[in-house]
């Protein structure tokens, strides 16, 4: 699996699988499951899915090395209030995933107190319980402000991309403060009629490739993680089928 390198010198592997809108208590365990019998290697979760203790389950019984598995969670807008309520809502995240620590730990949304939700998660990244720490969702001022004003400048930042909102000024902003950025809803959520595009129908046709690969490889080729989500297991493995061609 291709990888990225973060500002604080780690690895994150170049796809996710995102387990937003599952449900817990046995699809998001069965769905990460066979995500991870699949190749992936990297899990995209969040304390506002409540599902990270599927998630958390579905590692330990995968039987791969956690060291070889990235995680990532997220701090909903309630634990954002101010600096111990953030620190109690990574605890809770930890404490409902089962694992000692998260790869990667994400702003979910840039509000309440997230300077001082901030300020927790540096200590947190500090005592190694949080390998990376980032944000999600933020516009390009947000970040700056951010980047410019804490001792962590945010690993990565989280927010929509796709073919019908390519967030070229949000790329430029990223890149230019060393932020790597995420892409969920890389399909747009099957909006639009992203599926039978023509553009992206010949595109696929030209290189023998389905719509879904065209545009996680074109995410890859920007330099941007894509978070893609699905239960089915042949989707999964086509998802992660984009490092054998390249876009003109």
């Amino acid at each position: 699996m291709k990888t990225f390198e973060l500002n604080n010198k780690q690895r994150i592997p170049a796809v996710g699988f995102g387990v937003f809108m599952i449900p817990n208590d046995g699809p998001t365990y069965d769905a990460t499951l066979a995500a991870l019998k699949a190749g992936y290697r990297h899990i995209d979760t969040a304390a506002g899915y409540c599902n990270e203790s599927d998630v958390g389950k579905a590692i330990k019984d995968s039987g791969i090395d956690r060291s070889e598995i990235f995680i990532t969670s997220k701090l909903w807008v309630q634990d954002m209030m101010d600096y111990e309520s953030a620190q109690k809502g990574i605890e809770a995240s930890l404490e409902k995933s089962g694992l000692e620590y998260f790869d990667l730990y994400l702003l979910h949304q840039a509000c309440g107190d997230y300077f001082s939700a901030w300020r927790a998660m540096e200590t947190a990244y500090q005592e190694g319980k949080l390998k990376a720490i980032g944000v999600s969702n933020f516009y390009p001022d947000r970040l700056v402000d951010l980047a410019l004003d804490t001792d962590v400048v945010p690993a990565v930042n989280q927010v929509e991309v796709n073919p019908f909102h390519q967030q070229d000024a949000a790329l430029i902003y990223n890149t230019k403060y060393g932020v790597q950025l995420e892409a969920w809803a890389p399909f747009a959520e099957g909006k639009n009629g992203i599926f039978t595009n023509e553009t992206l129908v010949e595109i696929g046709n030209k290189y023998n490739k389905s719509v879904g690969q065209v545009i996680l490889r074109w995410l890859v080729q920007r330099g941007i993680v894509p978070l893609a989500k699905t239960v089915r297991k042949e989707r999964m493995q086509e998802n992660l089928n984009i490092f054998d061609f390249e876009l003109s």
